[in-house]
């Protein structure tokens, strides 16, 4: 195999992620390549924890999509839900994924301040 710096190609190769790593951030980034899941996102980003129709309210989205995506994010460790009776109550799963959305909105920003 051709390589121009084959140290710095080992220093990659040691610190590349595990293959179950790198396909578990690919599903990661699949859910959130998805409008109507970053609405949701979105709206948790803004406004912490929600219930299914509030969230469904604020992103314009019937209460059942809201619940597809939900359940999604969840399985993925993105949202966490905790239940009050009857309902359940929605936010980001922690610091990491709230950074990961404010990183990405930036970025967006960012590029769109460039144009």
């Amino acid at each position: 195999m051709r390589m121009v710096d084959p140290e710095k190609v080992a220093v990659v190769i040691a610190t590349m992620p595990g293959a179950d790593t790198v396909t578990e951030l690919a599903d990661v980034f699949g859910l959130l390549a998805d409008p109507g899941r970053l609405r949701v996102l979105t709206a948790l980003l803004e406004g912490g924890e929600m219930c299914v129709c509030d969230i469904a309210a604020a992103c314009g989205h019937s209460e059942s999509a809201v619940s597809h995506a939900l359940r999604l994010l969840r399985t993925s460790r993105v949202v966490r839900a905790r239940r009050d009776g009857r309902r359940a109550y929605y936010r980001l799963d922690d610091a990491h994924v709230r950074m990961l959305l404010d990183l990405a909105l930036a970025h967006v920003g960012h590029r769109r301040d460039d144009a």
